[in-house]
């Protein structure tokens, strides 16, 4: 069995077996909550809209874009993020079908490109219906490569779901204040021609925005903070690469109220053990991601400031979900426990914790 690997794939399987038999509800029941239910706790409006980073099914998107989506709502979700593409749909398209599945695309990580055609783009994304989007710079300079070994994740050869050859995770690179400052100020550029059309940019977060910069204290997330305009500016905080890089998620909470709009929600497995004194390479390879409610990250503290942070909308994300054996399986299993701790304030049936 692979040391990073919580349970050998095998069992991994049957765990997803066992849970999805007791979700195996229609998508109608697993939405149903009564306004009594809603009163009864403030976070309970949420679960009316958990989303799901499609980047958590791109292996099986790639084969059945459609289908797949018409299963994501099946199970309950209500809003998506792109994250590979449109399916080569014209926005008009794109949006029909998100409506007719009932989704709703508040953000994405499939942004636009950098150059004359970047205003079109972005007409094209408030089409969809898109309020957030990966900005030009990130989409350019990303070096992920779209091959099946990187969509089904290099994790099963030993490592998380990413190449260490890619632009993020653990490999991605420290910059200086400059280059920070720099970035910053683009997001500002690009937020304004975004704003015209209804949309910010976001400020997605992997783990080297918190290390400090190479000539300063600073952290390039402390330049982003600072320099990046809430107005067209959003800050997409992925919790989980926060936890392993060590940050207090309240703490900036109460530091920064208001500049958390979106959320990422990543539950990860090693974590209470994880010694911070590693790189963040070791870190990220001595853990594992894990369907939610599977890990050792507790979120009811975090949407229990979600009034505090600004949150707008968050959406599950499990980077290597497809060696579980079935990824949307894994989603089905981080729907029906994300969805309990939300309605109830416990999720009493997790593992691992």
């Amino acid at each position: 069995m692979n040391q990073n690997q919580s349970l050998p794939v095998s069992s991994r399987r049957s765990f997803l077996k066992s849970t999805c038999a007791v979700c195996g509800v229609t998508a109608a029941a697993s939405t149903g909550l009564t306004p009594s239910l809603f009163a009864q706790d403030k976070n309970q409006k949420w679960a009316r809209q958990i989303g799901l980073e499609l980047y958590t099914v791109r292996d099986l998107m790639d084969k059945d874009f459609e289908g797949i989506l018409a299963k994501v709502a099946e199970i309950g979700y209500t809003e998506v993020e792109p994250a590979n593409g449109y399916n080569n749909m014209s926005p008009a398209e794109f949006r029909k079908m998100l409506d007719k599945y009932r989704l709703t695309a508040p953000s994405t990580h499939s942004g636009p490109t950098i150059g004359p055609g970047l205003e079109k783009e972005l007409e094209g994304l408030q089409i969809m219906g898109i309020k957030y989007t990966w900005s030009p710079r990130q989409a350019r300079i990303s070096t992920a490569p779209q091959t099946p070994a990187a969509l089904t994740g290099a994790y099963l050869h030993g490592r998380n779901s990413w190449t260490q050859a890619e632009a993020f995770g653990p490999e991605q690179k420290v910059v200086n204040l400059e280059e920070a400052k720099r970035r910053a100020a683009d997001l500002n550029k690009y937020g304004t021609i975004a704003k015209k059309f209804g949309i910010k940019m976001l400020v997605h977060n992997h783990t080297a925005e918190f290390e400090k910069l190479t000539d300063n204290d600073l952290s390039e997330y402390d330049v982003y903070l600072a320099e990046c305009d809430p107005e067209l500016v959003a800050m997409q905080l992925d919790i989980g690469w926060a936890i392993i890089s060590g940050q207090d998620v309240i703490g900036m909470f109460k530091k920064h109220p208001g500049r958390f709009e979106l959320w990422h929600i990543k539950d990860v497995f090693g974590i209470k053990h994880l010694d911070m004194k590693m790189d963040a390479y070791d870190r990220t390879n001595t853990v594992t991601f894990e369907p939610y409610g599977a890990g050792q990250i507790d979120y009811k503290p975090f949407f229990d400031q979600a009034e505090l942070a600004g949150l707008k909308h968050f959406c599950v994300e499990q980077d290597d979900a497809a060696v579980w054996g079935d990824s949307l399986a894994a989603a089905r299993v981080s729907f029906k426990n994300l969805r309990t701790m939300l309605t109830t304030g416990s999720l009493p049936d997790a593992l691992y914790r």
